[in-house]
């Protein structure tokens, strides 16, 4: 007994030695050991149980634990929770903490982890802040970070307006924490620049350590740098946020949440264009616990994102089975309903499409009102505009909206339905009677109302709402002169009446200068000064009334070209040439003389020396006297009148020149 007892002292030096040193695996074959000796021993167990963990064996841990929960007991409720917590059964891990007999310091610092992986923000909130109030260690500067985590989260995915709980912003970590919640509050360039700053401080505190290289440093740096992208795509500078996402896409982070991210943001700005490398992209977001990394809205934005992605590469069927288990995930949510049915649009299926917006919005009327509106649309483009006004008038959200009663008001109009066009004037101006009595969009719809009946003739009913306008304001003119010409149909006496509350002429007069007026910039007409009439009598002595108007000076006239003024013109010359009555027309039979005639590259030169009949011992024949000669060829000296007809070249007879042989067919004249 004595040489097993110092063994098992032997062992557990091992085992304090093995744990300073951080040698875990060494202490585990020491523990293991000891089991052999004593399988209950607690202590043993314990320190298993601690060393596992630490060489992240968290399964068998538990195994562990589950295995010796009698001996056990309630002395390691904390490290089977954490244990349950990094194997992600956040559920278990809460029931853990929850039936523990006292919520020690460090259950508290998990319980917090374990609200905030739940997404159960306020009363992780409450949590921290006890934490931090309650405790004074070394660990203070990370529950701040957590607590300001926490709010940052309450900021962006339940757009709270959270209070001012005095964080520091001395660490990058919570300088980065500060950024988030003021995206949630849509101050985006507040925003960037505290990223900016976040992004100084993480270089200045990670360039003093020595270990530390450039590519360690940036990283780190990639969350922020992503999200400073995510801010810049949100102000519109796409190029910039493009960029920077791309970068931290080569850098390749071990952290799958914010690949995930990065790349879902690439595929929002690529849409329905680059579809090769939005595919590409898509894959980082499929991997493996990318689930435990995000939040579920972060989660559910991706699965949408992926379906629309599956549209537009015309994947109809993968398009339907996704935006159908996101509905099964979501049912209330309209988003993947509106997928759905911008597939069924683009297969022209606008009835079917019809027919499933009315379900959801059957089932989820506190969801109806964009789902409606999509309908509506899709009746427009059917053109079946009433039951397009039918279904925007059953949306009570939007019912007496200024936009929805214009958008009503000219689909009834462009109807031809005055009457119902009427009818939503009056329900939206009883609406607004009851609620905001001469508001300012109240007293804009009466005058809209009235405008409408008075370019449609309707000046009776239009007489209420002039003669609630001009109570508002009796100086108001425009509307009195309104009011005056729709009681002059109906009441002339009334109409007389209120024409006394018109102003006088002498008080609408202006001191307007006409001459500046006219001269000023911009001025569409310009009334010319008519010029000053003489009177005779002003006129001096000296001159006469013939003087008074003085003669044009008339300019002479261009003779044509070689023309003779002392010749009598052709009376004719106006007439045209056929017209005229020495015309006789044209002989027929003239040719002009036709060059290039005759075997291929032979001239009429040519054929005249090589003619016999032209030879000297061959006497020349006399041509008769008005016509050419027979058959042979004349000169121009034997051609008698002015109009002879011209000798055709050397022959009697003439042949078509041959056409030109084409490379491969037959030749031939």
């Amino acid at each position: 007994m004595a040489s097993g007892g110092g063994s098992v002292a032997s062992l557990w030096t091992e085992v304090n030695r093995c744990g300073q040193n951080g040698d875990f695996t060494r202490a585990l074959k020491a523990l293991s050991k000891i089991l052999q000796e004593n399988r209950d021993d607690v202590t043993a167990l314990h320190c298993k149980i601690v060393c596992l963990i630490q060489n992240s064996s968290f399964k068998e841990a538990l195994n562990v634990m589950n295995t010796h929960s009698k001996v056990l007991g309630s002395d390691v409720l904390f490290e089977k929770a954490y244990c349950e917590y990094r194997l992600n059964r956040v559920e278990s891990s809460l029931k853990t903490i929850e039936s523990a007999p006292e919520q020690t310091d460090k259950l508290k610092e998990l319980y917090g982890q374990v609200l905030y992986r739940l997404e159960r923000y306020d009363e992780c909130k409450s949590v921290y802040t006890d934490l931090i109030r309650n405790s004074q260690d070394e660990y203070e500067e990370e529950r701040k970070t957590n607590l300001a985590a926490v709010v940052a989260s309450m900021s962006q995915w339940e757009k709270a307006q959270v209070e001012d709980l005095g964080l520091p912003e001395s660490t990058y970590e919570l300088c980065y924490n500060a950024a988030c919640t003021l995206i949630g509050q849509g101050q985006l360039t507040e925003a960037l620049n505290k990223l900016q700053q976040a992004e100084e401080l993480c270089r200045v505190s990670l360039a003093d350590d020595s270990d530390v290289t450039e590519e360690d440093i940036e990283s780190e740096l990639a969350v922020i740098h992503s999200q400073m992208a995510y801010v810049m795509q949100l102000q519109g500078r796409t190029d910039e946020a493009l960029q920077l996402y791309n970068q931290v896409i080569k850098l390749k982070p071990s952290d799958v949440g914010l690949l995930a991210v990065t790349a879902n943001n690439i595929i929002t700005i690529n849409k329905d264009q680059n579809v090769f490398d939005s595919k590409k992209k898509v894959k980082l977001t499929n991997a493996e616990g990318v689930e435990y990394k995000l939040a579920k809205k972060q989660l559910q934005t991706i699965d949408l994102n992926k379906a629309l992605l599956a549209m537009y590469t015309n994947q109809a069927d993968q398009c339907r089975k996704l935006s159908s288990s996101l509905q099964s995930q979501n049912p209330g949510h309209p988003r993947p309903v509106l997928i759905q049915v911008a597939q069924l649009c683009r297969e022209k299926q606008h009835g079917k499409a019809i027919e499933l917006l009315q379900q959801f919005s059957d089932k989820h009327p506190e969801s109806a009102s964009g789902i409606k509106l999509t309908m509506a649309q899709l009746y427009l483009v059917q053109g079946h505009v009433t039951k397009a006004c039918d279904v925007l008038r059953s949306i009570e959200e939007f019912k007496h909206k200024s936009g929805m009663v214009s958008a009503l008001v000219t689909m009834y109009t462009h109807e031809e339905d005055i009457d119902s066009a009427i009818d939503v004037f009056k329900q939206a101006i009883e609406h607004y009677q009851s609620e905001q009595p001469g508001s300012a969009a109240h007293l804009a719809l009466v005058r809209e109302a009235a405008n409408f009946k008075l370019k449609y003739g309707r000046k009776k009913e239009a007489i209420s709402d002039l003669e609630q306008l001009w109570k508002q304001n009796t100086n108001d003119v425009h509307t009195l002169a309104q009011l005056i010409s729709a009681y002059s149909l109906v009441d002339t006496d009334k109409a007389k009446s209120l024409s006394k509350h018109l102003p006088s002429a002498d008080t609408m007069a202006f001191n307007v200068d006409v001459d500046e007026l006219e001269n000023s910039h911009g001025a569409t007409f310009v009334r010319k000064k008519a010029a000053k009439v003489i009177k005779p009598e002003n006129l001096p002595k000296e001159l006469g009334q013939g003087d008074l108007k003085k003669k044009k000076k008339k300019k002479k006239g261009k003779l044509p070209k070689n023309c003779d003024p002392k010749a009598t013109p052709d009376p004719e010359r106006w007439l045209p040439m056929r017209e005229r009555t020495y015309y006789r027309g044209k002989k027929k039979g003239k040719k002009k003389e036709q060059i290039g005639k005759g075997t291929q590259g032979a001239t009429a030169g040519a054929a005249a020396e090589l003619d016999a009949s032209k030879t000297a011992a061959s006497p020349p024949t006399s041509p008769r006297p008005g016509s050419a000669s027979g058959s042979s060829t004349a000169t121009a000296s034997n051609v008698v009148p002015p109009r002879q007809q011209k000798p055709a070249s050397s022959g009697a007879t003439r042949k078509k020149a041959p056409s030109k042989k084409k490379k491969g067919g037959k030749g031939g004249w």
